[in-house]
């Protein structure tokens, strides 16, 4: 009997099990991330939709009122957003086709054992670290044609035959590393034991870039493709510094085309109905995009 006391007074004392953490214990930690995006993301997207449907302008003392979809029946018959549209979309997927094109490139030759490998993957890094502005204000000074290094005097951004073309090579520039840099990332999980058995059976290297690369890379290439068209669609600091939507509105990209109704023309209301239009755009993206991730993962 003694025994026995002593050995239960020296068992360690016994701890109720640990309580699974529910969905109510999760919430006060992550309410502190919820709060920013909610404040500075969610209020903003729902204020700008709701003054897309009010006749709001720049002013003290306006009387804003609520005009229901008159500002999206203006959109219909205004032909400058449309032909603004036609530019965007052709901007965006100009860019995104040819940064994928590239970055693909790049990745494959980077996924090589090339001597200084570790430089080139920096280098190739260098316009992903530099803001817009600054991109726009180096390729305007490189493409000046009073004192730019480039030959013939041509004025790239000035001209209606080259501002656009010109805007979608820096696009596709100050975009492509971090499509690269996905695409790298998406080579280096494919196993490398299928190139060797494919090798192996007789198939070349473009035949294992068809039938081992591409496939393996499928799901990256839909993600990033899906997101550089949503960034490019809605670009506006680089366009903006390099041509302000000029010459002659050969570049006026939908979101200069809001901003200037907005900031120069006071019209909040019209120019908060473009930016729902663009926020229908995107969520129908998103939503592309997420269709194709839930049927990956079922």
């Amino acid at each position: 009997m003694t025994r026995a006391v002593e050995r239960v007074a020296g068992a360690p004392p016994h701890r109720p099990p640990p309580r699974s953490c529910g969905r109510a214990d999760a919430w006060p930690l992550v309410l502190p991330a919820l709060l920013p995006v909610a404040l500075f993301s969610v209020y903003p997207l729902v204020q700008g939709l709701y003054l897309g449907f009010t006749d709001a302008r720049a002013g003290r003392g306006v009387v804003t009122r609520f005009t229901g979809l008159d500002n999206f029946a203006r959109l219909l018959s205004d032909e400058l957003f449309w032909s603004s549209f036609r530019i965007g979309i052709g901007w965006a997927v100009s860019v995104t086709v040819l940064q994928f094109v590239a970055g693909l490139g790049l990745a494959l030759l980077l996924d090589q054992d090339l001597r200084l490998r570790w430089l080139a993957r920096t280098l190739a890094l260098v316009p992903w670290a530099m803001p817009p502005v600054v991109i726009a204000i180096m390729w305007r000074m490189l493409l000046n044609p009073n004192y730019g290094p480039l030959p013939g005097g041509v004025n790239w951004l000035g001209e209606f035959s080259t501002a656009l073309p010109a805007v979608i090579v820096i696009g596709v520039w100050a975009g492509m590393p971090q499509t690269t840099i996905t695409l790298l990332a998406g080579l280096q999980t494919i196993d490398r034991s299928l190139h060797e058995a494919a090798a192996v059976d007789g198939a070349g290297r473009w035949r294992r870039f068809w039938h081992v690369t591409l496939p393996g890379l499928r799901p990256v290439i839909v993600a990033i493709t899906t997101l550089d068209l949503i960034w490019n669609l809605n670009s506006f600091a680089l366009v903006y510094v390099l041509t302000a939507g000029g010459p002659g509105g050969q570049t006026m990209l939908p979101m200069l085309f809001a901003y200037n109704a907005a900031f120069r023309y006071g019209e909040f209301g019209y120019a908060s109905a473009m930016g729902g239009v663009l926020v229908v755009l995107v969520v129908g993206f998103l939503l592309f995009y997420l269709r194709g991730q839930l049927r990956r993962a079922s």
